[in-house]
């Protein structure tokens, strides 16, 4: 590092616009599970960039991918075809069952992509006026406008004026979204467990009774998949948990272990909607997210980090469960794989906690105001789970 700690906080305090909350440290590297910042501090990341970073820091697959491909080519814009995009659609419409791949750089544009086709859908077929989407209160679907229409939390809303065309309707009730679905709705879009939204998972039977619900009103039924999607909760798809059978779906996140890349995924039925003109990315797809795309599914299939974020996930929540009968300032825990949250009763600032626990080397997120949220690295062990853990229990136990 060249310049001092100092310096790098006065430069970031004149210079970059001023719309996050960051503590007064600067990440230097990571090394798998861990990552160090200026000082030479090391912290456990329980965090992994919002679930970002599957494979952890610095992970050698990924390094080799992004050496080699940026050796060889690394953009030439969706004008000519690449190869590492051409075996990255093929591959994910394998794993998943669906039929199209459109890429892009981020969740939110892979949720853009999602919520044009649905309406295009539509209008092409002469229902000009079916495009009122079904969406839930506590959602998060991106910060772009359209996106944000989606989000039904009011303070990512507002301040952006009217964003039309979206209902919101309580996450679960089922009762809720039949009284809303009418001849105007064109899809209903809907996380299968809440991630910012405080970690929760879709109650039993609601995922299912949805797929009745829209196909019964001739709606789709879009599942965003950016946080739970490629392998976080146990099954590479969240959806899959419950056997859903989806019109469309986004990825994004975890696809990429830190490099940038969204997904939007569909049925054949669908492959028409968004005609050539009709959208696209500069970015989307490009070759050296993609080559590091299939890297990333290559390591998940090689050491089975689905399997491996199932196993343990029930051991997190095992440990977070007993953690909540012993624990005064813990109200529930709940979550799904390794997204796992603690919601901590309402006496207690989270915000403050999260600090405290990085102040002891743990690095954790808030999400849903009151919820510490859990999402490691797939790659974690046994051993470095404890680690953590041992260190959220101590934390806890001085608020006791």
């Amino acid at each position: 590092m060249t310049r001092s700690l100092p310096e790098l906080l006065q430069s970031a305090e004149a210079h970059l616009y001023p719309n996050y909350r960051q503590p007064e440290l600067v990440m230097l590297r990571g090394q798998g599970v861990f990552v160090w910042d200026t000082s030479g501090k090391r912290y456990l990341d329980f965090y992994a960039g919002i679930a970002v970073n599957a494979l952890g820091h610095a992970h050698p697959r990924v390094v080799r991918a992004l050496t080699e491909q940026a050796s060889l080519l690394c953009h030439m814009s969706n004008y000519f075809y690449n190869e590492p995009n051409i075996e990255l659609a093929a591959r994910l419409c394998q794993l998943t069952g669906f039929d199209r791949v459109l890429f892009s750089n981020s969740g939110t544009e892979a949720n853009e992509a999602m919520l044009k086709l649905c309406r295009s859908y539509f209008h092409q077929a002469g229902e000009h006026d079916r495009y009122r989407i079904i969406a839930f209160d506590g959602s998060f679907h991106g910060r772009t406008l359209g996106a944000l229409a989606l989000t039904g939390q009011q303070k990512y809303r507002q301040g952006f004026g009217p964003l039309p065309g979206v209902t919101h309707v309580p996450y679960g009730d089922l009762g809720a979204v039949e009284a809303a679905l009418g001849p105007d709705v064109a899809g209903v879009i809907v996380e299968t467990v809440q991630g910012e939204g405080g970690v929760l998972p879709a109650p039993a039977g609601f995922l299912e009774g949805l797929r009745q619900l829209t196909r019964a009103h001739g709606s789709l039924l879009l599942i965003d998949e950016i946080q739970t999607g490629v392998g976080r909760t146990g099954r590479f798809l969240g959806i899959q948990h419950s056997g859903v059978e989806a019109d469309a779906i986004s990825l994004a996140k975890a696809l990429g272990a830190g490099v940038p890349i969204g997904a939007m995924l569909c049925r054949e039925k669908y492959s028409e909607a968004l005609p050539p003109g009709s959208h696209g990315s500069t970015f989307g797809g490009n070759a050296l997210a993609s080559r590091v795309a299939l890297a990333v599914l290559d390591e998940f299939e090689e050491k089975a980090l689905v399997s491996h974020a199932h196993n343990l996930g029930q051991y997190l929540a095992q440990r977070l469960a007993k953690l909540e009968r012993q624990s005064s300032v813990v109200a529930t825990t709940r979550g799904q794989g390794l997204l796992q949250a603690v919601v901590l009763d309402s006496r207690i600032d989270a915000r403050e906690v999260v600090g405290a626990l990085r102040d002891a080397g743990l690095l954790v997120t808030v999400a849903g105001g009151q919820a510490l949220r859990l999402s490691p690295p797939l790659i974690i062990t046994e051993e470095e789970l404890d680690l953590g853990l041992d260190i959220l229990e101590r934390v806890l136990g001085n608020l006791s």
